[in-house]
């Protein structure tokens, strides 16, 4: 018993550390952004697109760019995103995409 109560406070706590970490706007899915409160469905394909058209965010404010997101709405969601490095085949199929 004692084996399984302290299994069940480290998986909470585990889940507790990955909702806390922040979404990379450069690898995640649709789905994960949508875990982001403030991203809906409609808002979180649109930053797919807009990294597949333009290649990788280099910075969070680079949000700003894309459809739907102003000012304010990236100032509020600076803290739940980060802008890492991106993915090598995303990476290489941007720059093959404006050849």
């Amino acid at each position: 018993m004692k084996k399984s109560l302290l299994l069940a406070v480290l998986i909470s706590l585990g889940l507790t550390f990955n909702a806390m970490a922040a979404i990379d706007l450069n690898s995640a899915s649709v789905t994960e952004l949508e875990s982001v409160k403030g991203i809906g469905p409609a808002k979180a394909q649109a930053i797919v697109d807009y990294r597949k058209a333009n290649g990788a965010f280099k910075s969070v404010d680079d949000l700003g760019n894309v459809k739907g997101f102003g000012k304010k709405s990236v100032d509020s969601l600076r803290s739940e995103l980060t802008a890492g490095k991106p993915p090598k085949a995303e990476k290489t199929a941007a720059k093959a995409d404006k050849k």
